[in-house]
């Protein structure tokens, strides 16, 4: 395919896309809650903020283009779940966004407990840096740790209590990665460090401005926009009525 083709393939699929990405933008800016700052120390949204609106209707909210983000790749090292699994779940984050640390260690465990072991659910990460030159590293650490096959140790090390506050400097995001259990540090930090690192974080976080997405976390579920880290509740019924979705397109 030559770079003339390849560019009017890439126009084309962004035409296609746009017709959902202005309500899904109202949705992942409007509706979200704001990420975290930088300066701010908030960590968890706060107890009288909305919930957002996600209906058992499984057509509702649903935009079949933006379902067409989900890559199902089985070789993707920042994915867990079966690449056939019915529901996509495409989470848009940043290691130092707070709200994101809260989906990770209070929702996401247990989803993949309920639907992901189960065969229903996939997650596919996108690296969205969006607070400066420590969510760029962290982001490019993480895809390194990945080629490793230790991505999701590393997320979960990133997240951790606190994580976010001890910073992502090159030492922390050596220690990080030796604590998520990446063998070969000398290759974690020349893969953080490559162009291919570089090219695969900025492809994500192309994609996350053409959708729209303004801040994080932003996901998409079967092509379902939900903004910032809702409660449990908000997940479930999205994944459910996705599953009901493809269930009944058998």
């Amino acid at each position: 395919m030559t770079s003339s083709s390849s560019s009017k393939n890439s126009a084309r699929r962004g035409i296609a896309i746009g017709a959902a990405v202005a309500a899904a933008a109202v949705l992942l800016g409007v509706v979200s809650y704001t990420a975290t700052k930088p300066g701010e120390t908030r960590t968890a949204v706060s107890a009288d903020a909305p919930a957002a609106e996600v209906s058992a209707d499984p057509q509702a909210g649903v935009y079949p283009e933006l379902a067409k983000l989900a890559r199902r790749d089985p070789e993707d090292s920042l994915a867990q779940g079966r690449a056939d699994a019915p529901v996509v779940l495409i989470e848009y984050a940043d290691f130092k966004c707070g709200y994101c640390g809260k989906f990770a260690r209070d929702t996401e465990p247990a989803l993949v407990k309920k639907y992901v072991d189960d065969g229903t659910l996939r997650i596919e990460w996108r690296n969205f840096p969006i607070f400066g030159k420590e969510s760029e590293a962290a982001a490019r650490a993480a895809w390194a740790a990945g080629q490793q096959g230790r991505f999701w140790q590393f997320h979960a090390a990133a997240y951790a209590d606190d994580a976010k506050e001890k910073g992502f400097g090159d030492a922390r995001l050596k220690a990080l990665a030796e604590e998520a259990g990446v063998e070969d540090i000398a290759r974690f930090s020349r893969d953080a460090g490559s162009e291919a690192a570089a090219k695969a974080v900025k492809k994500d976080q192309e994609e996350a401005y053409q959708l729209g997405a303004t801040s994080t976390p932003s996901f998409l579920v079967n092509g379902r926009p939900i903004a910032g880290a809702q409660p449990a509740e908000t997940f479930t019924t999205a994944i459910e009525a996705a599953a009901k979705t493809a269930k009944a397109g058998e």
